[in-house]
């Protein structure tokens, strides 16, 4: 990379991703203090080397042209689908779901993590080919072909979480493709409707006569998902049993009021009645020890994050970083807000992780590597001359 790119760095992007970096250490410190009684601080220092590690990605990602993962989009697409197939043939298998590839005894990685990369940079350069002709209903297939067979296999694994991930991605980068905006608009409300009289049908129970044909529509989902949708209508339905991780989740941040119970001070998650409260629901930490307060400042640096991430897409060379910075904007903010709201109550329980601040290898990886790439774009969103 040329040494003059330099001047065209982001560096208020950098600084709040690293104040990220730091909130999650700050935060996993006292979230995960009581999960390994042995080593309360084992999963900040794997953490730490997560993060550590994935600045090394993020800095090799930056100083390689993204342009040139163009020449490679079959090949990376093909091995995104001969990841994703090796976990269905090889995967291990943990809470209900086979989701990982046994590296070793004590490591593993998530491939369906690194998908969402994948998808991004050749699903860009697939869009980026097509600009201008992307307005008929036609036009739609291929591209909606392109993503659908990834998703397929991971929401097999099941991972309903991260296969909605790639639709948000899917549909963000369709948006700024140039898709005809009342056709393809058309489409997805049309979709929506259909899910959603899906999802009536199958949880109804007072139908008319002329739809009892139709109560308890068989869904092609797992039995532990449709738990998930009827609790969240109802949580106090089943506190004790599949409603107690959202009902815990209210109560720790409900609990924490304005300045919040204070650091390490919380009762629903450093006495564990919070599950998962060092990954999913993380959120609900914070929320518990540092109120409102904690919340909306951790939220304010993702907004900002969020909102520099759209500068350097905005201000990229060409198509095909914009697209680019497109996925990995929808990436970032369908999670945000998806975790968010799963934690608070006003979204189903569907497992997607906080970026950059849930415990995880795989994904702390993917998204420093996402970093990477928008670092690649920004860098290089001016063509040097001389």
């Amino acid at each position: 990379m040329d040494k003059r790119s330099l001047k065209n760095l982001d560096l208020l992007f950098v600084i709040f991703t690293f104040l990220l970096l730091a909130a999650s250490l700050l935060i996993l410190s006292t979230a995960s203090i009581n999960v390994d009684k042995a080593d309360p601080m084992h999963y900040v220092k794997v953490q730490a080397i997560w993060i550590l590690s994935g600045i090394v990605i993020a800095a090799v990602l930056a100083t390689f042209d993204y342009q040139k993962w163009r020449h490679f989009r079959w090949w990376i697409y093909g091995l995104n689908l001969v990841l994703l197939l090796a976990v269905v043939l090889f995967g291990s298998s943990a809470k209900g779901a086979t989701r990982w590839i046994p590296i070793t005894s004590s490591f593993s990685i998530q491939p369906s993590e690194f998908a969402k990369i994948f998808i991004i940079i050749t699903l860009a350069d697939f869009l980026a080919d097509r600009q201008g002709k992307l307005d008929n209903f036609k036009d739609f297939i291929l591209p909606f072909l392109f993503v659908l067979i990834p998703m397929l296999l991971i929401y097999k694994q099941p991972d309903l979480g991260t296969t909605l991930v790639f639709a948000a991605i899917f549909i963000g980068m369709m948006f700024v493709a140039g898709a005809n905006p009342w056709k393809f608009g058309g489409l997805l409300f049309a979709g929506i409707a259909v899910i959603g009289v899906a999802l009536w049908l199958h949880f109804a129970t007072n139908l008319p006569s002329w739809l009892h044909w139709a109560q308890g529509l068989p869904l092609p989902m797992q039995d532990y998902q449709l738990k998930r949708l009827a609790i969240f209508v109802n949580p106090a339905a089943d506190t004790s049993g599949d409603g107690y991780h959202i009902i815990q989740s209210i109560w720790a941040i409900g609990s924490g009021g304005f300045w919040g119970k204070g650091y390490r001070m919380g009762t629903q998650g450093q006495l564990n009645f919070l599950p998962e409260h060092h990954t999913d629901f993380i959120f609900s930490v914070v929320g518990e020890e540092f109120g409102f307060i904690g919340t909306v400042t951790l939220l304010f640096i993702f907004l900002i994050f969020i909102l520099r991430s759209v500068s350097i897409a905005l201000k990229a060379r060409d198509p095909y970083g914009m697209l680019i910075g497109t996925g990995i904007i929808s990436m970032f903010t369908f999670h945000v807000l998806v975790n968010v709201g799963m934690t608070s109550g006003i979204m189903p329980v569907t497992g997607i992780p906080l970026p950059l601040i849930s415990f995880g290898g795989s994904a702390m990886w993917a998204n420093m590597a996402a970093i990477g790439l928008l670092l690649s774009v920004n860098l290089r969103r001016q063509r040097l001359m001389f």
